[in-house]
């Protein structure tokens, strides 16, 4: 680990300004103390934004759901406000990792976390998410956990984060505060494909400090649900994930939300099988029908081919857990 600084935020202000100067912002460090020990990440100095009031969950007068970024995540998973409207959300936080790590590690980080390719964290592999212009090791190398979707010639590592794809999937927001004030992501727009430019992972600014992630009001009933296959039940990340909500009125099929985690260069929506499932009836065949086009646009690579087959097996297996079958 390289030498760094250190300095305790007391207040937004003072979290602003210290970030203005490029101090990196750390609270739960769960994702970022790893890098500097492997590392992969040097910053010269931390500051340290845990005592900043961004704690509050909060439901809007719309309906919808405020998150602080400083929540935990074991907070966030157990609030009964988000297991109520969002289970979703809840099953994506408790599949996400280990207890211990849920204790401290908070919503903001979670979504700002990097890849956890191989090759990335391999400070002598070629990686251009890591060194611009020097190559990705993946292409040609080992890459069965890698991406199939949202990949370009520069990288294809996936984003690990399971709480994003429900993120992805409610079409949630993202509040930033920086030096120029506040402003609001979609958080389709946050997380950044890597096209040519993989070391720009998120749409944040110089300074800019997330405050909250805001889900929409969605109409009710609304039933959701996260299903995740990995290669063990114990912690390990999404090989394939999919986060599903629906709602049904009237036996048809109003409003659908799907997204799918493991598989794309960020947490993947799923638009055509979304537009498939509306005004359509629940039924076995529905699903298998809608699942199909959860790969359109997929790129596989050498090792990850299998991939294509499990993504439409996970969305199916969802939507028919959430939705039902008649």
């Amino acid at each position: 680990m390289h030498p760094f600084a250190y300095t305790r935020a007391s207040d937004t202000r003072e979290a602003l300004k210290a970030g203005r100067a490029g101090g990196r912002y750390i609270a739960g460090g769960t994702t970022l103390v790893d890098l500097m020990r492997e590392t992969v990440e040097r910053p010269g100095t931390l500051v340290d934004i845990s005592g900043l009031p961004l704690r509050d969950i909060l439901v809007t007068k719309e309906g919808g759901l405020r998150i602080g970024a400083l929540v935990r995540m074991a907070e966030a998973a157990a609030h009964p406000a988000v297991r109520a409207a969002y289970p979703v959300v809840s099953r994506a936080l408790e599949l996400s990792a280990s207890a211990q790590l849920r204790n401290m590690a908070t919503i903001g980080g979670n979504i700002m976390q990097r890849t956890r390719c191989t090759y990335f964290r391999d400070v002598t592999a070629d990686c251009n998410k890591r060194e611009p212009g020097s190559g990705c090791a993946a292409l040609h190398g080992v890459n069965r956990s890698h991406a199939i979707l949202g990949t370009s010639d520069h990288c294809v590592a996936t984003h690990p984060s399971d709480v994003a794809v429900a993120f992805a999937a409610l079409e949630a927001r993202v509040r930033l505060l920086g030096p120029d004030g506040e402003r609001e992501v979609p958080f389709a727009d946050f997380l950044l494909r890597p096209g040519s430019t993989p070391q720009r992972e998120q749409a944040v600014r110089q300074g800019e400090l997330i405050t909250t992630i805001e889900i929409p009001a969605l109409p009710r009933p609304l039933k959701s649900g996260y299903l995740k296959v990995r290669d063990r039940q114990s912690y390990e990340f999404a090989l394939t994930s999919a986060a599903v909500a629906l709602h049904i009125r009237g036996g048809v099929i109003r409003e659908a939300k799907v997204a799918a985690g493991g598989v794309g260069t960020v947490p993947w929506k799923l638009p055509a099988v979304e537009r498939h499932l509306i005004g359509e009836r629940p039924s076995d065949a529905l699903w298998t029908a809608a699942a199909e086009k959860a790969t359109e646009g997929a790129r596989p690579l050498r090792h990850n081919r299998f991939k294509v087959a499990l993504l439409k097996r996970t969305v199916e297996r969802q939507l028919r857990v959430v939705g039902g079958t008649k």
